[in-house]
């Protein structure tokens, strides 16, 4: 299972977290989040994967950011089309899609063909995972077989309930675990000894 720490937002937290590999880095380019990242950057070793997340940003602006940051990935968390996915260059996209309680998975079928991953948080207020998990069994209900990442809620508590996941059929095209707030001391700043434990938690 992969690991994605998002809400990097100063270097040198940036660069103890980079130490630890995860296999991607979000960074934030929406300017009302207070994990908002304005600036370049810098360089990460060719390992980890720089994910660049958007809420229905104009899609050239999104096009210069990819060129302009060398982003590897793109997270879209608002209601962009499949027609603005497929005109997409220069990066992979991971489509977001929020649940709760249940999910119509039919919504993913115009997005086949012009995604590359999905992801799955926690539906609430905010574009993003709000901070809590959300059913996890819907999962298992999965029609696709695009690797997922699962989001929303997701700390140091959860470890066991994630190896039951992970253990579960549920999880089979699941690519890929995103974390973010529950290993904050700050908004944008990891708690580098609980990110270190989760990780090794997961793997024991």
């Amino acid at each position: 299972m992969k690991l994605k720490v998002c809400g990097m937002k100063y270097l040198n937290n940036m660069e103890a977290v980079a130490k630890l590999r995860p296999d991607f880095l979000g960074f934030i380019f929406y300017d009302k989040s207070s994990r908002y990242f304005n600036g370049d950057i810098p360089y990460l070793p060719e390992a980890i994967k720089k994910v660049g997340v958007f809420v229905n940003e104009d899609l050239e602006t999104l096009q210069s950011i990819i060129k302009e940051q060398k982003l590897d990935v793109v997270q879209l968390h608002g209601q962009e089309s499949p027609e603005y996915c497929s005109q997409l260059e220069n990066a992979e996209i991971i489509k977001v899609f929020s649940i709760k309680d249940t999910f119509n998975f039919s919504v993913l079928l115009p997005y086949e063909e012009v995604c590359d991953y999905y992801l799955f948080d926690t539906k609430g207020k905010l574009p993003g995972g709000n901070g809590y998990t959300f059913n996890w069994d819907v999962l298992k209900d999965y029609p696709s077989t695009k690797p997922f990442f699962l989001s929303g809620g997701i700390g140091l508590k959860e470890v066991e309930k994630l190896k039951d996941f992970i253990d579960s059929p549920a999880s089979k095209y699941c690519y890929s675990l995103d974390v973010n707030s529950k290993f904050e001391i700050n908004p944008g700043v990891k708690n580098i000894n609980e990110l270190e434990k989760f990780k090794y938690e997961l793997q024991h």
